[in-house]
Protein backbone atom coordinates (compact mmCIF):
# COMPACT_ATOMS: atom_id res chain seq x y z
CA UNK A 1 0.00 0.00 0.00
CA UNK A 2 1.33 3.44 -0.94
CA UNK A 3 1.40 6.45 1.34
CA UNK A 4 -1.11 8.18 -0.90
CA UNK A 5 -3.64 5.43 -0.11
CA UNK A 6 -3.49 6.22 3.61
CA UNK A 7 -3.58 10.02 3.44
CA UNK A 8 -6.50 12.42 2.91
CA UNK A 9 -7.08 13.33 -0.72
CA UNK A 10 -6.09 16.93 0.08
CA UNK A 11 -3.24 15.98 2.41
CA UNK A 12 -0.98 18.72 1.11
CA UNK A 13 -3.40 21.29 2.56
CA UNK A 14 -4.28 19.30 5.71
CA UNK A 15 -2.74 19.71 9.15
CA UNK A 16 -2.04 16.09 10.12
CA UNK A 17 -0.53 15.17 13.47
CA UNK A 18 0.15 11.70 14.86
CA UNK A 19 2.37 9.61 17.09
CA UNK A 20 5.33 7.39 16.25
CA UNK A 21 6.90 4.87 18.61
CA UNK A 22 10.68 5.00 18.16
CA UNK A 23 12.55 2.08 19.76
CA UNK A 24 15.69 4.23 19.87
CA UNK A 25 13.85 6.63 22.18
CA UNK A 26 12.09 3.87 24.09
CA UNK A 27 8.82 5.71 23.66
CA UNK A 28 6.60 7.87 21.45
CA UNK A 29 7.05 11.22 19.77
CA UNK A 30 4.54 13.56 18.20
CA UNK A 31 4.88 13.94 14.44
CA UNK A 32 3.58 16.45 11.90
CA UNK A 33 3.32 15.42 8.26
CA UNK A 34 5.26 17.81 6.02
CA UNK A 35 5.50 16.62 2.45
CA UNK A 36 6.89 13.08 2.58
CA UNK A 37 8.44 13.50 6.06
CA UNK A 38 7.06 13.03 9.55
CA UNK A 39 8.66 15.83 11.56
CA UNK A 40 9.24 15.28 15.28
CA UNK A 41 7.23 18.04 16.98
CA UNK A 42 7.34 16.62 20.51
CA UNK A 43 8.75 19.95 21.74
CA UNK A 44 5.32 21.46 21.04
CA UNK A 45 3.66 18.82 23.26
CA UNK A 46 5.16 16.72 24.70
CA UNK A 47 1.94 14.68 24.55
CA UNK A 48 -0.98 14.92 22.15
CA UNK A 49 -3.12 15.94 25.10
CA UNK A 50 -0.75 18.85 25.80
CA UNK A 51 -0.74 19.91 22.16
CA UNK A 52 -4.54 20.07 21.97
CA UNK A 53 -4.66 22.26 25.09
CA UNK A 54 -2.73 25.04 23.34
CA UNK A 55 -4.65 28.11 22.17
CA UNK A 56 -3.41 27.54 18.62
CA UNK A 57 -2.09 24.00 18.09
CA UNK A 58 -1.70 24.51 14.34
CA UNK A 59 0.57 27.52 14.81
CA UNK A 60 2.55 25.66 17.48
CA UNK A 61 3.19 22.78 15.08
CA UNK A 62 4.30 25.03 12.26
CA UNK A 63 6.73 26.84 14.57
CA UNK A 64 8.74 23.66 15.20
CA UNK A 65 11.69 23.39 12.78
CA UNK A 66 12.08 20.29 10.60
CA UNK A 67 15.30 19.31 12.36
CA UNK A 68 14.38 15.73 13.23
CA UNK A 69 12.15 13.74 10.91
CA UNK A 70 11.27 10.29 9.61
CA UNK A 71 10.48 9.02 6.14
CA UNK A 72 6.71 8.58 6.04
CA UNK A 73 7.04 5.85 3.42
CA UNK A 74 9.36 3.82 5.67
CA UNK A 75 7.25 4.41 8.77
CA UNK A 76 4.07 3.33 6.98
CA UNK A 77 5.73 0.25 5.51
CA UNK A 78 6.98 -0.87 8.90
CA UNK A 79 3.60 -0.10 10.50
CA UNK A 80 1.71 -2.22 7.97
CA UNK A 81 4.28 -5.00 8.41
CA UNK A 82 3.93 -4.69 12.21
CA UNK A 83 7.66 -4.17 12.61
CA UNK A 84 7.63 -3.04 16.23
CA UNK A 85 11.44 -3.18 16.30
CA UNK A 86 11.44 -0.16 14.00
CA UNK A 87 9.71 3.24 14.26
CA UNK A 88 6.01 2.73 13.59
CA UNK A 89 2.71 4.59 13.82
CA UNK A 90 0.64 4.49 16.99
CA UNK A 91 -2.92 5.61 17.62
CA UNK A 92 -2.74 9.41 17.39
CA UNK A 93 -4.11 9.99 20.91
CA UNK A 94 -2.34 9.40 24.22
CA UNK A 95 -3.61 10.69 27.59
CA UNK A 96 -7.15 11.35 26.39
CA UNK A 97 -10.01 9.22 27.67
CA UNK A 98 -11.44 7.11 24.83
CA UNK A 99 -15.23 7.49 24.86
CA UNK A 100 -17.91 6.34 22.42
CA UNK A 101 -21.49 7.20 21.59
CA UNK A 102 -23.90 4.39 20.79
CA UNK A 103 -27.02 4.09 18.62
CA UNK A 104 -26.74 7.55 17.09
CA UNK A 105 -28.14 6.40 13.72
CA UNK A 106 -31.63 5.01 13.09
CA UNK A 107 -30.44 1.99 11.10
CA UNK A 108 -27.87 0.88 13.69
CA UNK A 109 -30.46 1.62 16.38
CA UNK A 110 -32.80 -0.94 14.84
CA UNK A 111 -29.97 -3.48 14.71
CA UNK A 112 -29.40 -3.01 18.44
CA UNK A 113 -33.08 -3.74 19.06
CA UNK A 114 -32.69 -6.89 16.97
CA UNK A 115 -29.61 -7.96 18.91
CA UNK A 116 -31.51 -7.51 22.15
CA UNK A 117 -34.52 -9.50 20.98
CA UNK A 118 -32.39 -12.23 19.40
CA UNK A 119 -30.43 -12.60 22.67
CA UNK A 120 -27.19 -12.80 20.69
CA UNK A 121 -28.43 -15.53 18.34
CA UNK A 122 -27.89 -14.53 14.68
CA UNK A 123 -30.19 -17.32 13.50
CA UNK A 124 -33.17 -15.53 15.05
CA UNK A 125 -32.11 -12.10 13.83
CA UNK A 126 -33.42 -12.33 10.26
CA UNK A 127 -37.06 -12.89 11.21
CA UNK A 128 -36.91 -10.33 13.99
CA UNK A 129 -35.29 -7.82 11.64
CA UNK A 130 -38.26 -8.05 9.28
CA UNK A 131 -40.77 -7.65 12.11
CA UNK A 132 -39.00 -4.72 13.76
CA UNK A 133 -38.31 -2.94 10.48
CA UNK A 134 -41.99 -3.09 9.55
CA UNK A 135 -42.97 -1.76 12.95
CA UNK A 136 -40.42 1.01 13.53
CA UNK A 137 -38.26 1.55 10.45
CA UNK A 138 -40.27 4.32 8.83
CA UNK A 139 -41.28 5.85 12.15
CA UNK A 140 -37.66 6.55 13.06
CA UNK A 141 -36.35 7.74 9.71
CA UNK A 142 -36.73 11.49 10.29
CA UNK A 143 -37.11 11.73 14.05
CA UNK A 144 -34.79 14.15 15.85
CA UNK A 145 -33.55 12.67 19.11
CA UNK A 146 -35.03 14.33 22.18
CA UNK A 147 -37.74 16.20 20.24
CA UNK A 148 -41.50 16.23 21.02
CA UNK A 149 -41.97 14.11 17.88
CA UNK A 150 -39.55 11.55 19.30
CA UNK A 151 -41.60 11.42 22.51
CA UNK A 152 -44.71 10.67 20.44
CA UNK A 153 -42.91 7.91 18.55
CA UNK A 154 -41.77 6.50 21.88
CA UNK A 155 -45.38 6.24 23.07
CA UNK A 156 -46.46 4.51 19.84
CA UNK A 157 -43.64 1.99 20.16
CA UNK A 158 -44.49 1.24 23.78
CA UNK A 159 -48.11 0.57 22.81
CA UNK A 160 -46.91 -1.66 19.93
CA UNK A 161 -44.67 -3.71 22.23
CA UNK A 162 -41.46 -2.69 20.48
CA UNK A 163 -39.95 -0.33 23.03
CA UNK A 164 -36.31 -1.01 23.90
CA UNK A 165 -33.50 0.49 25.96
CA UNK A 166 -31.66 1.06 22.65
CA UNK A 167 -34.52 3.11 21.25
CA UNK A 168 -34.50 5.11 24.48
CA UNK A 169 -30.92 6.32 23.93
CA UNK A 170 -31.47 6.53 20.18
CA UNK A 171 -34.40 8.97 20.18
CA UNK A 172 -34.72 9.98 23.83
CA UNK A 173 -33.17 13.11 25.37
CA UNK A 174 -30.03 11.39 26.68
CA UNK A 175 -27.30 9.99 24.45
CA UNK A 176 -25.45 6.78 25.23
CA UNK A 177 -21.85 7.70 26.08
CA UNK A 178 -19.57 4.96 27.38
CA UNK A 179 -15.87 4.31 27.90
CA UNK A 180 -14.57 2.38 24.91
CA UNK A 181 -10.98 1.72 26.00
CA UNK A 182 -8.44 2.61 28.69
CA UNK A 183 -6.03 5.49 28.17
CA UNK A 184 -3.15 4.51 25.82
CA UNK A 185 -4.66 1.13 24.91
CA UNK A 186 -5.89 2.03 21.40
CA UNK A 187 -3.93 0.68 18.42
CA UNK A 188 -3.00 2.50 15.23
CA UNK A 189 -2.88 1.90 11.49
CA UNK A 190 -1.40 -1.48 10.51
CA UNK A 191 -1.98 -3.05 13.91
CA UNK A 192 -4.12 -6.09 14.63
CA UNK A 193 -7.55 -5.58 16.19
CA UNK A 194 -8.81 -8.18 18.65
CA UNK A 195 -12.07 -10.06 19.12
CA UNK A 196 -12.84 -12.56 21.88
CA UNK A 197 -12.75 -16.25 21.00
CA UNK A 198 -16.07 -16.60 22.82
CA UNK A 199 -17.79 -14.40 20.21
CA UNK A 200 -19.30 -15.92 17.07
CA UNK A 201 -21.20 -12.81 15.91
CA UNK A 202 -19.17 -9.61 15.67
CA UNK A 203 -18.28 -6.77 13.32
CA UNK A 204 -16.24 -3.59 12.89
CA UNK A 205 -17.88 -0.21 13.47
CA UNK A 206 -16.44 2.50 11.19
CA UNK A 207 -16.74 5.88 12.86
CA UNK A 208 -15.62 9.48 12.88
CA UNK A 209 -13.84 10.36 16.12
CA UNK A 210 -13.48 13.86 17.55
CA UNK A 211 -10.36 15.01 19.42
CA UNK A 212 -11.64 17.18 22.28
CA UNK A 213 -9.52 19.08 24.82
CA UNK A 214 -10.22 19.53 28.53
CA UNK A 215 -12.29 22.66 27.89
CA UNK A 216 -14.65 20.78 25.58
CA UNK A 217 -13.19 22.42 22.47
CA UNK A 218 -13.05 20.13 19.44
CA UNK A 219 -9.54 20.38 17.97
CA UNK A 220 -9.76 17.85 15.15
CA UNK A 221 -10.99 14.49 13.93
CA UNK A 222 -9.75 11.05 12.96
CA UNK A 223 -11.14 7.64 12.01
CA UNK A 224 -11.92 4.83 14.43
CA UNK A 225 -12.97 1.20 14.57
CA UNK A 226 -15.23 0.55 17.56
CA UNK A 227 -15.00 -3.26 17.30
CA UNK A 228 -18.26 -4.78 18.54
CA UNK A 229 -19.19 -8.29 19.72
CA UNK A 230 -22.87 -8.40 18.79
CA UNK A 231 -23.71 -11.73 20.41
CA UNK A 232 -22.25 -10.77 23.78
CA UNK A 233 -23.93 -7.36 23.94
CA UNK A 234 -27.12 -8.93 22.60
CA UNK A 235 -27.27 -11.34 25.54
CA UNK A 236 -27.36 -8.39 27.92
CA UNK A 237 -26.64 -4.69 27.65
CA UNK A 238 -24.84 -5.04 30.99
CA UNK A 239 -22.15 -6.96 29.08
CA UNK A 240 -21.29 -3.83 27.07
CA UNK A 241 -17.83 -3.65 28.67
CA UNK A 242 -17.06 -7.24 27.69
CA UNK A 243 -18.41 -6.67 24.18
CA UNK A 244 -16.47 -3.44 23.58
CA UNK A 245 -13.30 -3.33 25.67
CA UNK A 246 -10.80 -6.09 24.98
CA UNK A 247 -7.13 -6.24 24.06
CA UNK A 248 -6.64 -4.29 20.79
CA UNK A 249 -10.39 -3.83 20.27
CA UNK A 250 -10.08 -0.08 19.61
CA UNK A 251 -8.25 1.31 16.56
CA UNK A 252 -7.70 4.99 15.73
CA UNK A 253 -5.88 6.80 12.95
CA UNK A 254 -4.00 7.25 10.84
CA UNK A 255 -3.68 10.90 12.00
CA UNK A 256 -5.68 13.54 13.76
CA UNK A 257 -6.60 16.19 11.23
CA UNK A 258 -6.57 19.45 13.18
CA UNK A 259 -9.26 22.02 12.56
CA UNK A 260 -7.91 24.96 10.56
CA UNK A 261 -9.12 27.33 7.85
CA UNK A 262 -9.62 24.41 5.45
CA UNK A 263 -11.28 21.82 7.70
CA UNK A 264 -13.75 22.09 10.58
CA UNK A 265 -16.80 20.66 12.30
CA UNK A 266 -19.06 21.27 9.30
CA UNK A 267 -16.78 18.99 7.28
CA UNK A 268 -17.20 16.30 9.94
CA UNK A 269 -20.98 16.66 9.65
CA UNK A 270 -20.69 15.88 5.92
CA UNK A 271 -18.34 12.88 6.10
CA UNK A 272 -19.11 9.80 4.02
CA UNK A 273 -17.20 6.92 5.62
CA UNK A 274 -16.63 3.69 3.70
CA UNK A 275 -15.79 0.24 5.00
CA UNK A 276 -14.17 -2.64 3.14
CA UNK A 277 -13.62 -6.07 4.70
CA UNK A 278 -11.53 -8.61 2.81
CA UNK A 279 -11.30 -12.19 4.05
CA UNK A 280 -7.83 -13.73 4.06
CA UNK A 281 -9.08 -17.32 3.99
CA UNK A 282 -12.27 -17.23 1.92
CA UNK A 283 -11.87 -14.29 -0.52
CA UNK A 284 -14.99 -12.79 1.04
CA UNK A 285 -15.54 -9.08 0.49
CA UNK A 286 -17.99 -6.77 2.18
CA UNK A 287 -18.44 -3.09 1.42
CA UNK A 288 -20.46 -0.69 3.48
CA UNK A 289 -20.78 2.98 4.26
CA UNK A 290 -21.81 5.39 6.98
CA UNK A 291 -23.03 8.90 6.22
CA UNK A 292 -22.67 11.48 8.96
CA UNK A 293 -25.53 13.37 7.32
CA UNK A 294 -27.89 10.75 8.76
CA UNK A 295 -26.78 11.04 12.38
CA UNK A 296 -29.71 11.66 14.76
CA UNK A 297 -27.70 13.87 17.14
CA UNK A 298 -25.37 16.70 16.17
CA UNK A 299 -21.68 15.98 16.93
CA UNK A 300 -21.41 19.05 19.17
CA UNK A 301 -24.48 17.92 21.12
CA UNK A 302 -22.73 14.61 21.75
CA UNK A 303 -19.63 16.49 22.93
CA UNK A 304 -21.72 18.55 25.35
CA UNK A 305 -23.32 15.39 26.75
CA UNK A 306 -19.87 13.83 27.27
CA UNK A 307 -17.97 16.74 28.85
CA UNK A 308 -18.95 19.81 30.87
CA UNK A 309 -19.57 20.84 34.46
CA UNK A 310 -21.20 17.45 34.97
CA UNK A 311 -18.08 15.52 33.81
CA UNK A 312 -14.51 16.74 33.41
CA UNK A 313 -11.61 15.23 31.46
CA UNK A 314 -8.39 17.02 32.48
CA UNK A 315 -6.49 15.45 29.57
CA UNK A 316 -9.32 15.70 27.06
CA UNK A 317 -11.09 12.86 25.28
CA UNK A 318 -11.47 11.10 21.97
CA UNK A 319 -15.17 10.74 21.17
CA UNK A 320 -16.47 8.09 18.75
CA UNK A 321 -19.64 9.48 17.15
CA UNK A 322 -21.38 6.19 16.33
CA UNK A 323 -21.97 4.39 13.06
CA UNK A 324 -24.72 3.90 10.51
CA UNK A 325 -23.12 0.63 9.41
CA UNK A 326 -24.77 -2.58 10.59
CA UNK A 327 -23.74 -5.64 8.52
CA UNK A 328 -26.56 -7.97 7.53
CA UNK A 329 -24.91 -9.53 4.45
CA UNK A 330 -24.52 -13.28 4.91
CA UNK A 331 -20.99 -14.67 4.95
CA UNK A 332 -21.31 -18.44 5.29
CA UNK A 333 -24.83 -19.58 6.12
CA UNK A 334 -28.01 -17.96 4.81
CA UNK A 335 -29.70 -15.95 7.54
CA UNK A 336 -26.62 -15.94 9.77
CA UNK A 337 -25.42 -12.49 8.67
CA UNK A 338 -21.82 -11.31 8.90
CA UNK A 339 -19.14 -12.13 11.43
CA UNK A 340 -15.37 -11.72 11.41
CA UNK A 341 -12.84 -14.42 10.66
CA UNK A 342 -9.22 -14.35 11.75
CA UNK A 343 -7.09 -12.54 9.21
CA UNK A 344 -9.84 -10.24 7.90
CA UNK A 345 -8.45 -6.98 6.55
CA UNK A 346 -10.55 -3.98 7.61
CA UNK A 347 -10.24 -0.64 5.83
CA UNK A 348 -12.14 2.43 7.04
CA UNK A 349 -11.78 5.48 4.83
CA UNK A 350 -13.06 8.94 3.96
CA UNK A 351 -11.40 11.43 1.61
CA UNK A 352 -10.74 14.14 4.18
CA UNK A 353 -9.34 11.88 6.94
CA UNK A 354 -7.54 9.14 5.02
CA UNK A 355 -7.63 5.39 5.58
CA UNK A 356 -7.39 3.27 8.73
CA UNK A 357 -6.21 -0.28 7.95
CA UNK A 358 -6.14 -3.16 10.45
CA UNK A 359 -6.16 -6.96 10.51
CA UNK A 360 -8.46 -9.05 12.72
CA UNK A 361 -7.12 -11.56 15.20
CA UNK A 362 -8.17 -12.97 18.55
CA UNK A 363 -7.69 -10.62 21.50
CA UNK A 364 -5.47 -13.14 23.30
CA UNK A 365 -3.21 -13.41 20.22
CA UNK A 366 -2.88 -9.67 19.59
CA UNK A 367 0.26 -8.08 21.09
CA UNK A 368 -0.20 -7.49 24.80
CA UNK A 369 -0.68 -3.89 25.90
CA UNK A 370 2.27 -3.13 28.18
CA UNK A 371 3.13 0.57 27.66
CA UNK A 372 0.82 2.42 30.03
CA UNK A 373 0.66 5.85 31.64
CA UNK A 374 3.48 5.24 34.13
CA UNK A 375 5.76 3.95 31.36
CA UNK A 376 4.98 7.00 29.24
CA UNK A 377 5.70 9.43 32.08
CA UNK A 378 8.98 7.70 32.93
CA UNK A 379 10.06 7.77 29.29
CA UNK A 380 9.21 11.45 28.85
CA UNK A 381 11.07 12.26 32.07
CA UNK A 382 14.15 10.36 30.92
CA UNK A 383 14.09 12.37 27.69
CA UNK A 384 13.83 15.63 29.65
CA UNK A 385 10.37 16.43 28.33
CA UNK A 386 8.58 16.42 31.70
CA UNK A 387 9.69 16.60 35.33
CA UNK A 388 11.03 13.46 37.02
CA UNK A 389 8.52 10.79 38.01
CA UNK A 390 9.28 8.33 40.82
CA UNK A 391 6.77 5.54 40.30
CA UNK A 392 7.76 3.80 43.54
CA UNK A 393 6.64 6.73 45.70
CA UNK A 394 3.49 7.70 43.85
Amino acid sequence: MKTIDILPSDHQAATLVGRVFDPALGGPCLVHLRGDRLVDVTSAGPTMADLLELDDPVAALRAVPSTNSYSFEEILGDSLARRTDRPHLLAPCDLQAVKACGVTFARSMIERVIEERAKGDPARALAIREQVDQAVGGALANVQAGSPEAAQVKQVLIESGYWSQYLEVGIGPDAEVFTKAPVLSAVGVGSEVGILRASSWNNPEPEAVLAVNSRGVVRGATLGNDVNLRDIEGRSALLLGKAKDNNASCALGPFIRLFDDGFGIDDVRRLEITLTITGASDNYELRGSSSMREISRDPLDLVSQAIGRHHQYPDGLMLFLGTLFAPTQDRDVAGQGFTHKQGDRVEIATPSLGRLVNTVTFADEAPAWTFGIAALMRNLAQRGLVGPVDHATR
